[in-house]
């Protein structure tokens, strides 16, 4: 299994450390400008401390990345967390970064894109390009915990959530329920 991870400006970096480590098979990550100073801000990490043996990191500048052609075999692609603004350029079918042109050939390709919006409250232009995607046939899951399952801790709450992110990409929706 082959992930596209995008990572942009939005507040919430622990799901996309989380996501990284958890998803099974090679991951593919870009991370936006912005998304590069929150991941400092919050983890104290640059991109590069994400890479593990199934980890590459790719420049978001680089619009001849293998990943920018829809040629290339890549399973899915999650968005964690998604800014409003990066959900407006994909939105919009703008590929102006290897993350927006990444999640654009992802729709045109008919694959799975996943896109973890971290905004709140949501203006009627945000509900508008939410919609815009999920009729394009992407999936739209804001970060919104899941206090049902009676998380123990601020971990456990990440952890439920990135289940649930990673049972849609492998369609293997039972696994959240393992624990």
């Amino acid at each position: 299994m082959r992930t596209i991870v995008g990572i942009t400006g939005a507040s919430g970096m622990v799901f996309a450390r989380d996501f990284i480590e958890r998803c099974p098979g090679e991951k593919l990550v870009i991370a936006s400008r912005w998304g590069k100073r929150v991941l400092l801000d919050e983890l104290g990490m640059k991109p590069q401390e994400l890479a593990g043996d199934r980890v590459r990191i790719l420049a978001d500048d680089d619009l001849m990345a293998s990943i920018a052609s829809g040629g290339i075999p890549v399973d899915s692609m999650v968005v964690i967390p998604c800014s409003s603004s990066t959900l407006a350029k994909i939105a919009a079918g703008v590929g102006d970064t290897l993350l927006t042109r990444s999640a654009h050939v992802t729709l045109k390709q008919g694959r799975k894109l996943v896109l973890c919006l971290r905004e709140s409250p949501l203006s009627a232009i945000d509900l508008g390009n939410a919609l815009r995607v999920s009729q394009s046939g992407g999936i739209v899951m804001p970060l919104s915990p899941f206090f049902y399952l009676k998380p123990s801790g601020l971990d456990e709450l990440v952890r439920q959530f990135v289940d649930r992110v990673i049972a849609i990409v492998t369609g293997k929706p039972g696994e959240i329920w393992k624990g």
